[in-house]
């Protein structure tokens, strides 16, 4: 039984993989998100989920290396590569907070239909307890970028700061 499981396990999950992948459609002020490519007319950004990081990449750029990527991996970058790098961190970790806030509200959504065909009042101690649990979760992980953009300016700061030390002895 145990042998036939893991092959199941592994047939079921691969359909999903495709789901991990977002296009953020841009046009004019206009952003729409979608889980198909968007139309021709629209600027495009993929957003991928990997391992609980996001990676938002612009269809238009022609470098597809990832910046946090290459931040981590402790080759020598020249310092402004290293400013330009931090500086697209940073955006993207602005981008997933922005993100993170419509995800938020769609679950908001979907707690509060479910709480409605249940029949419960809005103080309901269930739903409570679940809008509780989802804001958490969803602060949790903007509180985590917003220290991680934190670290990064403070970063760039420094590496701002022996750039101009160098220039100007």
């Amino acid at each position: 039984m145990r042998l036939l499981a893991l092959p199941m396990l592994l047939l079921l999950a691969q359909p999903a993989a495709g789901a991990d992948t977002i296009y953020k459609c841009i046009k004019d002020d206009k952003v729409v998100f979608s889980q198909s490519a968007c139309p021709t007319e629209y600027k495009q950004r993929q957003m991928e989920l990997e391992l609980g990081l996001t990676r938002e990449i612009d269809s238009e750029r022609s470098d597809p290396n990832d910046p946090l990527s290459e931040l981590m991996s402790g080759r020598a970058i020249t310092k402004e590569k290293m400013v330009q790098l931090i500086d697209a961190e940073i955006y993207r970790l602005t981008q997933e907070n922005s993100y993170v806030e419509i995800l938020r509200t769609s679950e908001r959504q979907k707690l509060n239909r479910k709480r409605f065909w249940r029949g419960e009042p809005e103080d309901d101690p269930v739903f409570i307890k679940e809008v509780a649990d989802m804001d958490k979760r969803f602060d949790d992980i903007k509180d985590n970028n917003q220290k991680t953009i934190e670290l990064l300016k403070a970063r760039r700061v420094q590496v701002a700061d022996v750039d101009t030390a160098t220039t100007n002895p």
